[in-house]
Formats: structure tokens, sequence, C-alpha cells
């Protein structure tokens, strides 16, 4: 595997270490990724589960987009994979899913991620609210939350990769 994963720091601030968790978990989903084709990235898990992979990647990007562009700063970002009358089309792949396009679209979005919470501290309130409770989430929240995102879909990542071609690790 050649994605570079760089533990968090062990005696940072608050920010610094969630900041690096979240890297860290993103860069545990690449690493899950890495060396296999766009057919077996697209491999479901385990019938008749969609779960694969690109579509965790896919899922991923929709999730980086909601929580830092729509939720934390408000900029109106649509859903890039699903739809209402598709709200599972980031899982519902075909031949022309790519890896290339899937992972692009996803470090893009965690770059705007990266741009949208720099204007941000722990405590600042999104400009998004919730939408069963209609209140507003702290930065240190919405971290939080992408924190066992990514770890709740790594361990599925784990799982999937393992089922295609035997890699295991963490």
């Amino acid at each position: 595997m050649t994605t570079p994963r760089t533990g968090p720091a062990q005696n940072a601030d608050e920010r610094t270490m969630l900041e690096g968790w979240l890297d860290y978990h993103r860069q545990t989903l690449a690493q899950k990724c890495e060396g296999l084709t766009d057919a077996q990235l697209r491999t479901a898990s385990v019938p008749p589960s969609e779960l694969s992979l690109m579509g965790l990647v896919r899922h991923m990007a929709d999730v980086e987009r909601s929580w830092f562009r729509r939720v934390l700063v408000d900029d109106g970002a649509g859903p890039l994979h699903y739809s209402d009358a598709d709200p599972d089309g980031e899982f519902h792949l075909t031949e022309a899913d790519t890896w290339a396009r899937s992972h692009a679209t996803w470090q893009a979005e965690i770059e705007a991620a990266r741009r949208c919470a720099a204007d941000f501290a722990l405590d600042d309130l999104s400009r998004g609210r919730s939408r069963f409770t209609d209140q507003p989430f702290s930065l240190r929240w919405i971290y939080t939350h992408m924190i066992e995102e990514y770890a709740r879909h790594n361990g599925h990542a784990d799982l999937i990769r393992e089922r295609i071609d035997g890699v295991t690790g963490d």
C-alpha cells in the first residue's frame, strides 16, 4: 500500500487531535482501496448487499460534502451520488463508474471540508441546522461524528477487502 497514513499526535491540542484522527481514517479508507481494479472496487460485499469499496468512497464524498458544506457553512451544495428518487445512489454502481473519478471527487470534497472548517473554532456553531431538531452543530460535534462515520465504514472496508483478495490489516 502506498497511501501514507500518519497517526494523530499523542499530545497535541484538541483540534489537532480531532483533525489528525479524521485524516488517519480518511487515509485508512484510501489504503483499503489501493491496488484493486475498478471491477474489484465495484464488487459488492455479500449479495444482496450493494456495499462495495467504491460505493463507500462515493458515500464518504457525499458525507464530507453534507457535513462540511451543507451543514457547517450552509452553501447549498446538493448531493453528488444520491437523490430523493435513489437515496442509496452512491452504492448503485455501473461499469461507467471508475476509481479515478470516484477518488478525485472524494479528495475534492475532503479539500473543500478543510477549507470550510478552517474558518470555524471547535465551539463555533454551524450555519445549517439539524433536519431533526432544527439546532446547529458545533464543529467539534461534526469532527467527532466524521471520525465515527469513517471508523465504522473502515470496518466494512476491512471485510470487503479481505473478501476480494485476502488482504487484511488495520
